[in-house]
Formats: structure tokens, C-alpha cells, sequence
């Protein structure tokens, strides 16, 4: 069954571009390793009434977007690979330092996740 690591992220609009070669960097680099899909996307409409908004959720500062990514894999055991070599990945090493990081690592949210329905097209087991 496939699965799913997903990521809200609190990224100051300043940063943006900067935080989007990190990701570019970082998604070749998960996809080389083994990741099926690899997306990150930037909030564009975020105040939802009457439900929990993803601002909300990150306590969403002035002069801040919410960033949407998730990396798709064939099973957990091969996310746990995967992530394996890419946390090792001497390419990546310069961007894993919390201090150098173009957003508030402390307000990042992620989860792994089972897939449980996919209309996509691509078979589910």
C-alpha cells in the first residue's frame, strides 16, 4: 500500500524563493532515492469560515504562507528506507541545520499516512 509523509509549514513570503530551492534540491534528491512524487505547494486560499484553517493551525504569523508538501512512497517500509539515505545524503547536509532553514521549524507539522482511497488512476493494494 502506498504511503504518504505530509508536511504543513509556516514560510515568511520573504523567503519563499529561497525555500523553494531548498525544496527543488531536496526533491530531486527524495526522488533519486526512491520517492514516487514529491509536491510542494504555497497557500493561496486560506481563510475558510466556519473550519479549521491552516493558518490557524501553524499560528500563521504577518507576512507568512502556509506551505502544503507531501512526498509519496510504495510502502512505509520503503519511506523508512528512502528517508534513510536521504537524511545521509551529503548533498543535503547544509539545509538540515534548524538555524539555516528558511521557515520555523518548530511550527512544522507532519505525519506519516496509510493511503486509504486513490482515484488517480494508479492501482492501490
Amino acid at each position: 500500500m502506498r504511503y504518504v509523509d505530509g508536511f504543513l509549514l509556516p514560510v515568511p513570503k520573504k523567503n519563499l524563493q529561497a525555500y523553494r530551492r531548498m525544496a527543488q534540491k531536496a526533491g530531486k534528491i527524495w526522488r533519486e532515492h526512491g520517492a514516487l512524487e514529491y509536491r510542494e505547494c504555497a497557500g493561496d486560499d486560506l481563510n475558510v469560515n466556519g473550519l479549521v484553517s491552516f493558518p490557524r493551525t501553524i499560528k500563521l504569523k504577518r507576512g507568512e504562507t502556509v506551505v502544503f508538501a507531501w512526498i509519496v512512497f510504495k510502502s512505509r517500509t520503503d519511506r523508512d528506507r528512502v528517508n534513510a539515505k536521504v537524511m545521509k545524503d551529503p548533498r543535503l547536509a547544509d539545509s538540515m541545520d534548524p538555524k539555516s532553514m528558511p521557515f520555523d521549524v518548530k511550527r512544522m507539522v507532519y505525519g506519516g499516512f496509510n493511503v486509504m482511497v486513490d482515484v488517480s488512476g494508479s492501482a492501490v493494494s
